[in-house]
């Protein structure tokens, strides 16, 4: 038996990390470890220039139990012609080395809509983190601004073999119980073979992610609803 720190994440709208092109920024169907490691930096007050290194040490298995439906926005962003641009590391700075010759184009955001997902952490320091999601520093959010939290992250440290297991004992929100029990069929692990994404963060400022390889095992994961 190991300890796990175990919480859920339920948004009406969320918006889960993907390669981020110039017109179309794409999401994942489960919130990316960058994700999970930004929203609980958030829950600990920690900024984006701040000392992320125990976050970053943490093993994380997130377990699907309910994608949403897609949602695809449309809008317009200033943007810089190539011609224009000197190489830049950020947008901001693209806009800036442009001065006055930058275009109007329109973007594709794509989110999904209702989702739920129970997180499991393994490592040192699980404590602090409880205290710090039940009572967050900044508020909660599943990948944009404009995607808060729909309930409380109940977060609650558990003995357990498995991530699996541990992640049994979650207890979901309650309107997800109405008509049946929520279940997850996959759970997303880091691997040392699988399917690479681009979600270990290696410039915070600059918004820079390296790739890793992640595996989505076939569970079954049953929660209890209370009455």
């Amino acid at each position: 038996m190991q300890p796990f720190l175990i919480f859920g994440l339920s948004a009406n709208l969320a918006a889960m990390g993907e390669l981020a092109g110039h017109e179309r920024r794409g999401s994942l169907i489960w919130p990316a470890r960058s994700a999970v490691l930004g929203l609980m930096g958030a829950a600990l007050g920690i900024r984006r220039d701040g000392d992320f290194s125990e976050l970053d040490a943490l093993e994380i298995s997130v377990a699907i139990f309910d994608t949403g439906t897609p949602l695809r926005d449309y809008h317009t962003i200033e943007s810089v012609p190539s011609a224009a641009a000197k190489s830049p590391n950020s947008r901001p700075e693209a806009l800036r080395d442009a001065r006055g010759k930058t275009n109007t184009t329109i973007t594709l955001r794509d989110y999904r809509v209702g989702v739920f997902f129970g997180i499991a952490v393994r490592g040192k320091a699980l404590e602090p983190l409880r205290l710090a999601l039940n009572a967050p520093c900044f508020t909660l959010y599943l990948g944009r601004k404009s995607c808060p939290l729909s309930a409380p992250p109940a977060a609650k440290i558990v003995q357990a073999e498995t991530a699996e297991a541990a992640l049994a004992q979650l207890v979901p929100p309650p309107w997800l119980c109405e008509s049946n029990k929520p279940v997850a069929r996959i759970l997303v692990e880091r691997a040392e073979r699988g399917e690479i994404v681009h979600d270990l963060p290696a410039d915070r400022n600059l918004w820079h992610f390296a790739p890793q390889q992640v595996v989505r095992r076939s569970v079954e994961i049953t929660l209890g609803c209370a009455p």
